[in-house]
């Protein structure tokens, strides 16, 4: 198939030794590419009984026939694999220049599992191929450190992932950094590779470039695409002026920006650390990934630091929801995670969940309360080594609630901690919340860009009919944009008759809206498929109980709560999945699943 190479690396730490394996048409075909494949990928290869940390567990990277084209926004690249925070399937994806990098050395992906007995890196090399390579020396290094060391020996034009220290440690809730500022992040993904002694991987030096079926039509429709971007407000002009944390605005003035561990949907001082804050007082330019004209990023510096972000949904989990408003303390907060290697999200709110246990007088760390600014980047640092109540930190915030006594203080889905929307505030979102296979995720099927952002369209937020349905819909197109790989950005703008026309031209295989959505159907049963393997049922569709039964007392989402039962019943019904919410016999046989585990 065209736009892709059919091979995938697959790669053995414990004896350092490396296959290439061949995917034929039909796999493309029913899974694309990215997230897709990858799931079809690790389904095939990981038990579901699989201890995430354990050297059975497996890493699947993968690009998908849209990565480094034309098409713009189309440089991103997906990772799936179980989550040591979660226990269940988790994907994860990231922008930057990696993938498009990984792409030019003529793979579509790497699949890695064992363990090292000392720690490693792989080099993909465009021209020698692949090579394991010693990083004792390396270990123990930030993901700064790591990555100007394996920059000044593979070559500046190099690209990495790496992990810090919050990976080496273990830590529950680390990432894998993208040259040292972008990351896979949630779901401790980072812990995965520390547990196979993997410290970085690098790509360099590749030449080779995609093949398109119908590469005028490409430019065409690549070009239609683009001016639909440039004509939407949020990706013509929010986005590129205030990146990501100009949604802070809007979720604070509508009443669903979690305030003090989700307990008030919005405050005075908000403001303060949002975008229009960021871009007067830190900002000294926007940065891209390949092939995008949105330019959210924002590469910023204080007096005593620089670096990437902070992004909208760090400078809420490390300010308004622990009630602190410095906008300088939580961008070096914010730096120190990327250092260490640390998902921001889950650790702020495992940070305001250890604050309302020790407001409830059940942890035993009194400095660690609601608006003590003093303590963020120590608590950083403490979560990243393991040091004493970041020993409790590394574990996340459900792991922590129930140690202490008060499970329901955690605010999760599965494992997940939940991000920046309030989910009292878009029932839709809430629903998403509760449904998604990677645990409290608002990326895995945004309703959010219809409910609050009227991107393409407005639906009202407070509304619970028709939302299974278009929360089913959403979640399989988020399922093939992951798989194509194209950034959710871009999708605010652009609906699947484009994804449908992209996919065709560059493949050569006839797609169309209908064919791509059984596609992202397909995914996401199958991902639904590992979960109840691996013991997840519909027991963990639910949501914390403040959302179900405590409303806000102010703002513009005051008394409401999520009727999230009958929602769910309905969902089931629209997805094809019986009362327990399993996929029928029937639904299988429809999108041709035969998963065994």
């Amino acid at each position: 198939m065209k736009g892709m190479f059919n091979k995938i690396i697959s790669i053995n730490l414990t004896d350092h030794s490396h296959e290439i394996l061949e995917i034929s048409d039909e796999v493309y075909v029913d899974y694309l590419g990215g997230r897709g494949l990858g799931v079809k990928l690790f389904t095939d290869r990981a038990s579901p009984k699989t201890e995430p940390l354990s050297p059975e567990n497996i890493l699947v990277f993968t690009i998908g026939p849209v990565t480094g084209t034309s098409v713009s926004t189309s440089g991103r690249m997906s990772l799936v694999t179980k989550s040591p925070l979660t226990d269940t399937i988790f994907y994860s994806n990231t922008g930057g220049m990696f993938g498009f990098s990984m792409k030019r050395c003529g793979v579509d992906g790497l699949i890695i599992r064992g363990k090292s007995k000392k720690p490693c890196y792989l080099v993909l090399d465009g021209e020698k191929g692949l090579e394991i390579k010693n990083a004792e020396d390396l270990w123990g290094l930030d993901t700064e450190e790591t990555h100007a060391q394996l920059k000044s020996v593979e070559g500046e034009r190099a690209h990495t992932l790496e992990i810090g220290p919050a990976g080496e440690n273990l830590v529950r809730i680390a990432s894998i950094m993208n040259d040292a500022s972008r990351a896979f992040g949630r779901g401790g993904v980072g812990a995965v590779f520390g547990a196979k002694n993997l410290k970085a991987i690098v790509v360099k030096n590749g030449k080779q470039k995609t093949e398109v079926h119908e590469p005028e039509l490409l430019k065409t429709y690549a070009k239609a695409a683009l001016e639909k971007i440039k004509a939407l407000p949020v990706t013509r002009s929010a986005f590129p002026l205030f990146g990501t944390a100009g949604v802070l605005h809007v979720t604070n003035s509508l009443g669903m920006l979690p305030i003090r561990n989700f307990s008030y949907g919005q405050h005075e001082k908000a403001t303060l650390t949002g975008g229009q804050a960021i871009r007067k007082q830190i900002l000294y330019k926007t940065e891209a990934c390949y092939g995008c004209t949105i330019r959210c990023g924002r590469l910023t510096r204080t007096e005593k630091m620089k670096g990437k972000g902070p992004e909208y949904e760090t400078t809420w989990a490390l300010g308004g929801n622990l009630e602190i408003f410095d906008l300088i303390k939580i961008t070096h907060a914010n730096y120190y995670c990327n250092k260490q290697g640390m998902d921001t999200i889950s650790l702020g709110v495992t940070i305001s969940c250890a604050m309302e246990l020790q407001e409830k007088g059940l942890l035993p760390y009194p400095e660690v309360k609601f608006g003590n600014e003093d303590i963020l980047v120590d608590l950083v640092l403490k979560t990243a080594a393991k040091e004493g109540i970041g020993a409790d930190l590394a574990e996340g915030s459900k792991r922590l609630a129930e140690k202490y006594g008060d499970p329901e203080v955690a605010i999760h889905v599965k494992g997940l901690e939940l991000p920046a929307y309030d989910p009292r505030g878009a029932m839709g979102h809430a629903l998403g919340y509760a449904t998604s296979n990677r645990g409290g995720c608002h990326l895995t099927g945004y309703m959010a860009a219809m409910e609050i952002f009227n991107a393409p369209k407005k639906i009202p937020r407070f509304t619970q009919g028709g939302k299974p349905d278009l929360l089913a819909l959403k979640q399989n197109q988020s399922a093939v944009e992951d798989s194509l790989v194209n950034c959710k950005f871009g999708g605010f703008a652009i609906g699947f008759d484009f994804h449908a026309r992209f996919a065709s031209v560059i493949t050569g295989y006839d797609y169309n809206v209908s064919k791509l959505m059984q596609i992202g159907e397909r995914i996401y049963n199958l991902e639904r498929l590992y979960n109840l393997a691996a013991g997840i049922s519909n027991e963990e569709d639910k949501l914390p109980e403040r959302f179900l039964t405590t409303p806000f007392k102010e703002g513009f989402s005051k008394d409401r709560v999520v009727p999230l039962a009958p929602m769910l019943t309905a969902y089931y019904r629209v997805r094809g999945w019986d009362e327990k919410g399993v996929p029928t016999e029937e639904k299988l046989k429809e999108l041709n699943i035969t998963y065994q585990p």
